[in-house]
């Protein structure tokens, strides 16, 4: 009964040494270009565990170390032209672009997801929309590393043999263009996948899958269509729709008049960049759809 009228202990405030925060607030533009930055950083490793660090350098150098032994080539045989031109030498290591879309993708849109941090990330200021897309830009940029500086290599190492100038810059310049459109049609493939699912392994198997198939797909349907290999058929030429590096290539061939093999008409460049758009365009708002998703719970 006495501990019943005892009246209540008064409260201790301990000061454990937190301070005010007076200075601006930078909003959601500043945490937007931190994101990007720090997604940039973590598709590489940058910042993380040694293991993250092994697949992305590795991939890295198997784009490189090539690129240096044709310039060493170059330079040392006297060739009247470059062994390899820069917008074809993506194509050829096509699969090491498509690992490296595997592996880093979910890295930077399933884990989020896995660890439920992505609540914290869609709370206010930022919006969903500004996650998405800085994920999607640092994915770009990712992507743009990875095929830009052995590119670089190429184009310094075709100077050093005393090419055309102007010649190897147009080369060039059509590579970056190639890559860039590259990076932007897989980095919004790559990111769609990846956030569907929480699981890395399903998000890495299913974008392996997705570009395989669909390579296997233009090929054979274009060695059925076309059977003398010239690509004078329509529909062959139209099939490589299908994949995202055929086209990418063929657009890239539209635009800038560059690489070898065929070139389409008019029509059908236009018909190749509507395409494109257009995926992209689906790509993104099914990115963003998704977010959306998981913000509402």
């Amino acid at each position: 009964m006495s501990d019943q009228l005892r009246p209540p202990a008064a409260g201790v405030i301990h000061d454990i040494g937190y301070r005010h925060y007076d200075g601006p607030r930078l909003g959601r533009f500043a945490i937007t270009r931190a994101l990007t930055a720090s997604s940039l950083r973590h598709a590489y490793g940058l910042g993380r565990s040694g293991k993250s660090k092994v697949m992305p350098i590795l991939l890295l150098a198997v784009m490189v170390v090539p690129t240096a032994i044709i310039v060493g080539i170059e330079n040392a045989m006297q060739f009247d032209k470059p062994a390899v031109i820069p917008a074809d030498f993506l194509f050829l290591l096509q699969p090491v672009i498509a690992l490296y879309l595997a592996s880093q993708a979910p890295q930077l849109f399933s884990r989020d997801l896995r660890y439920r941090s992505i609540v914290l990330y869609l709370a206010r200021p930022p919006r969903r929309t500004d996650y998405a897309f800085a994920k999607l830009v640092a994915l770009v940029l990712a992507q743009m590393v990875l095929m830009g500086l052995p590119l670089f290599i190429l184009y310094v190492g075709a100077l050093l043999a005393k090419y055309n100038f102007v010649d190897m810059s147009k080369e060039f310049l059509a590579g970056l263009v190639a890559a860039f459109l590259l990076s932007i049609l897989l980095a919004a493939l790559g990111g769609l996948i990846a956030a569907a699912t929480p699981r890395r392994g399903f998000a890495v198997a299913a974008i392996i899958a997705v570009l395989m198939v669909s390579f296997t797909a233009v090929v054979t349907t274009s060695a059925i269509l076309d059977r003398d290999g010239n690509m004078t058929s329509v529909a062959a030429r139209y099939a490589n729709l299908a994949s995202p590096f055929s086209l990418v290539e063929t657009l890239q061939r539209f635009i800038l008049h560059s690489g070898g093999g065929w070139r389409p008409t008019t029509v059908q460049g236009l018909v190749f960049a509507g395409v494109y758009v257009v995926l992209v365009g689906l790509l993104v708002w099914g990115v963003n759809g998704r977010y959306a998703k998981v913000a509402r719970g």
